[in-house]
């Protein structure tokens, strides 16, 4: 059966995800000086087409959690998901990695844990998986941290990593930092391997476009195929068919960019019987 999302980019981790009538928001942020354009930022009024709206906030570090959310209620059907450490009183359903909350017979969310603050979170609508990372990455800080850091670093990361691996992922969204130096991609490109999603959409990017360009150039792979949304209003069209290949059509903010829209088909392999890859594309060892 035949899926359509919606995904539009907002800010830095800023995401929604359209599907039939519902409206998934995760970690929706103006800014740090409201930078949002205007024309871009979701209001009640745009809100209001909506049958249902879930607003997912991994964590409360202040580029991942914008108060203005909380003015839409109660004008708006809308259900907040937290994570688990933010302030007492906050509104929402609250999450613990290894959690599952299960909103109806359609839709089901769960916690992961993360290597900074609060959780991830895996979206399952029907059979269709959306995975956003929150600040889960390999926080390795190579130019800075001591050998000993990097290493305990790594292995969080991947014991965090392993709860997630046997997830067939859809669509991923999933930090590249360019504060971390040469290897800021070193995370995302461990889940690619890893996990495979099907369709990945770099984040936390920091407004460097060009590296989340190159990164979706360079680092596709057979398996996962990478998207960049670059620009606040960018969207993705996504048509899913029976699991077997995806089609998107990516139509940039023309507002702040004329390059028109593009589109790609995106063939999705199912890999059976005994191939020595399926599991992962790291190193095998003997």
């Amino acid at each position: 059966m035949e899926k359509q999302i919606n995904i539009t980019y907002y800010l830095h981790s800023g995401f929604s995800c359209e599907i039939d009538s519902n409206l998934f928001i995760f970690d929706y942020w103006l800014g740090e000086n409201e930078e949002l354009p205007i024309d871009c930022q979701l209001t009640i009024p745009k809100l209001k087409k909506y049958k249902n709206i879930y607003v997912l906030i991994t964590h409360s570090h202040p580029d991942h959690f914008d108060q203005v959310v909380y003015s839409w209620y109660p004008e708006l059907p809308i259900t907040y998901i937290v994570s688990y450490e933010m302030p007492i009183g906050t509104r929402g359903k609250r999450l613990s990695p290894g959690d599952i909350l299960k909103i109806s017979d359609q839709i089901q969310i769960k916690a992961y844990t993360s290597t900074d603050l609060g959780v991830a979170y895996l979206l399952q609508y029907e059979d269709l998986k959306i995975f956003h990372a929150g600040d889960l990455n390999y926080w390795h800080w190579s130019e800075e941290s001591t050998p000993n850091e990097i290493n305990e670093a790594e292995r969080a990361f991947q014991s965090a990593v392993a709860e997630i691996v046997n997830e067939k992922i859809d669509i991923a969204f999933f930090p590249v930092d360019p504060r971390q130096g040469k290897m800021f991609d070193a995370g995302a490109n461990y889940f690619i391997m890893t996990v495979k999603p099907q369709l990945m959409i770099p984040m936390h990017f920091w407004k460097r476009s060009e590296i989340v360009t190159e990164f979706a150039r360079r680092c596709r792979t057979r398996e996962t195929e990478i998207i960049a949304l670059t620009n606040p209003g960018d969207m993705a069209l996504i048509k899913i068919m029976d699991h077997h290949y995806m089609t998107v059509n990516i139509q940039l903010n023309s507002s702040i960019n004329k390059k028109g829209n593009r589109s790609s088909e995106i063939a999705l392999t199912d890999f059976e019987g005994n191939d020595p890859f399926i599991d992962s594309d790291l190193p095998v060892e003997f």
